[in-house]
């Protein structure tokens, strides 16, 4: 056989090798292990620890969903940035972008051409693929999430400087607390989902996300109150800015909360939360519901 003729069937051979087809009865089966429902106390726990030097703590659930790189749920991926006084800590995320909230502490951040102040309260984001840069005025605790798996799934990188869909913005925690006291006056009806307020950028309306992937809120449930049992698509990864006596029902489960410690509500569980004590309950809620609003597949339903 001439040689160029058996490059072309060796070639072939290369390609063909790597096919699969799949028969199954049921082409919606698959085998990926479920997402666990599941709180990151050790992980706080480090992160206010007087001794933890200036770094980031990550939420890491990859054992339980097998990824081979580092994740919270599938698509998102949260950490603890501890940051000590007078310190600063630069990063790189192959991410399309960026939220933080801030837990405690006040500081700055810059990122490219994008310079700005934050304290206690305050959220913003930034986009993903440039070098971010945290300050710290005092000691801070920042909670920080990406869709870093989500991009690691598809093999994919940041966008370029100046390409991507996020932009700065900064979401002030004077202005979110201005806009609750409109939320806290509105009725609750059959319709009410919570008292939140969500944050959106010009860059994703109508959509109303954070960045496109992912929709960030910060929701509130009155002492004594029930959150009505619910479910949908997106996954959920809520972090207990006041937790003390609050409890969700995930499935059945009860997770207690613990102030300043997140915890993972998977997707298509039905769950509702519940205040039994004497302070409004608040929580920062993270979804992947940006993905599932943009392919029209949010799934919400009160049952």
């Amino acid at each position: 056989m001439e040689l160029a003729e058996r490059n072309r069937v060796d070639s072939e051979s290369l390609y063909e090798q790597r096919a699969r087809y799949v028969c199954n009865e049921n082409g919606f089966a698959f085998s990926y292990p479920s997402v666990p429902v599941r709180q990151f106390k050790a992980e706080f726990d480090r992160a206010v620890d007087p001794g933890e030097p200036t770094g980031t703590i990550l939420l890491d659930a990859s054992d339980a969903l097998g990824t081979a790189y580092p994740a919270t749920t599938p698509t998102l991926l949260c950490r603890y940035i501890r940051l000590r006084a007078g310190e600063h800590l630069s990063q790189t995320y192959a991410a399309s972008g960026e939220v933080c909230y801030v837990m405690s502490g006040s500081g700055d951040s810059s990122s490219g051409t994008d310079h700005f102040a934050w304290k206690q309260g305050d959220v913003f984001c930034l986009p993903g693929g440039e070098e971010t840069t945290y300050r710290a005025n005092s000691d801070s605790i920042l909670f920080n999430v990406t869709d870093e798996p989500l991009l690691a799934f598809a093999g994919a990188r940041a966008p370029d400087s100046g390409r991507g869909a996020v932009e700065a913005v900064v979401w002030r925690g004077e202005e979110i607390e201005q806009r609750f006291e409109a939320v806290f006056r509105r009725p609750i009806t059959e319709k009410t989902t919570g008292a939140s307020v969500q944050f959106a950028t010009r860059r994703t309306e109508p959509n109303f996300t954070t960045i496109p992937f992912i929709n960030v809120a910060i929701n509130t449930l009155a002492a004594g109150c029930d959150q009505r049992p619910h479910r949908h698509n997106g996954v959920a990864v809520t972090l207990a800015i006041q937790g003390e006596g609050i409890h969700s029902a995930i499935d059945g489960e009860r997770v207690d909360w613990i102030t300043g410690v997140a915890q993972i509500t998977p997707a298509t569980t039905l769950h509702s939360h519940h205040n039994r004590g004497n302070k409004r309950m608040r929580s920062l809620v993270i979804q992947d519901e940006g993905l599932h609003i943009y392919t029209r597949t949010p799934g919400f339903s009160f049952d």
